[in-house]
């Protein structure tokens, strides 16, 4: 058995001293907190995730990929709403110290958090059943933040990317469907390995009225843009963007189904005024995310989906937290 204070030697030798630095951290890890300095003229955006074993994540899932969704899921908040990532802490609870476990997790941390920016401040250990809890913070110019109550009747509705991979995904991992080994591979990665898409949120910040990531399904997370900027939405089927991989290894409905309730996309979900709407791909060009526009904002708070001009209702696949 490793005594507790080889234990905490252990991790921090995966994890002090490997944070990227920057200019804006007065203390990092080491003391009781740590302090940061915003730039001038900007105010903090914060987000904070939980991921728990057997219920986020199978006790299977490579401590690498592990490490870097643990943090790809905090940037895509910082995503929706325009912010540019800084610092994040780490409170990572552990049944026991393997060291291969941590060098893999850490070194996947470590990857994303290099790519984007992101260091790591401070945070906690404990022991107890696997789980991971990231606190981001990032910048916003005052006053620029997207949020989700800025939506009104007649802007045209967005989303980066494609959707309905990593729910596919995830039923790939739980053997309820077969593809190709091909498409097999690509859509567990999508799972696995979401993009944040960081660039693309802050590209929009003055152009798009209202934002969220998605991360329950669009048909779930549109709600939120429609409650709290009280208006209702059209949503044509018809131009979901959805993968080759996808659409050749299900049904039309099913893949339907999987891109509009799968959930765990982590695309934005944005609106665009009608006056704004000829600036989405010059703004959007220098991050090279590809969006496509799905429906338009109404009154009458109510959600409808159509495919060619009629009603239609997905077989509800709904993301639901594993067991």
């Amino acid at each position: 058995m490793i005594s507790i204070v080889k234990e905490f030697q252990l991790i921090e030798s995966f994890f002090t001293g490997r944070a990227q630095s920057r200019k804006d951290i007065a203390v990092g890890i080491g003391d009781d907190c740590a302090i940061v300095q915003p730039a001038e003229n900007k105010c903090i955006a914060i987000s904070c995730d939980t991921l728990v074993e057997n219920v986020h994540f199978f006790p299977d899932m490579p401590a690498k990929e592990l490490g870097i969704k643990s943090l790809a899921v905090n940037l895509s908040d910082l995503a929706s709403m325009g912010a540019e990532p800084a610092w994040m802490t780490l409170a990572l609870t552990l049944p026991e110290v393997d060291e291969s476990w941590l060098a893999d997790f850490s070194a996947g941390l470590f990857e994303i958090a290099e790519y984007y920016g992101v260091a790591l401040i401070g945070g906690d250990t404990t022991r107890g059943p696997r789980s991971i809890t990231i606190t981001i913070n990032g910048q916003l110019p005052k006053g620029k933040g997207l949020t989700r109550s800025g939506a009104k009747n007649g802007d045209w509705i967005y989303v980066t990317g494609t959707l309905g991979d990593a729910a596919l995904g995830l039923d790939l991992l739980r053997n309820k469907v077969e593809v190709s080994s091909e498409d097999r591979s690509y859509l567990i990665n999508r799972h696995y390995r979401p993009t944040p898409r960081v660039l693309a949120g802050q590209s929009l910040r003055t152009i798009a009225s209202s934002a969220i990531d998605i991360s329950d399904g669009l048909v779930s997370d549109i709600q939120h843009v429609l409650k709290a900027s009280n208006v209702g939405a059209v949503i044509n089927v018809d131009n979901i963007p959805m993968s080759e991989p996808l659409t050749r290894s299900v049904s039309t409905e099913l893949a339907l189904s999987y891109a509009l309730t799968g959930g765990e996309d982590y695309e934005l979900l944005f609106t665009v005024p009608e006056a704004q709407k000829g600036m989405l791909e010059i703004s959007l060009a220098e991050s090279g995310v590809k969006f496509t526009q799905i429906g338009q904002v109404c009154t009458g708070g109510q959600l409808r989906l159509v495919a060619g001009n009629q009603p239609f209702e997905p077989v509800n696949l709904g993301f639901e937290h594993f067991n």
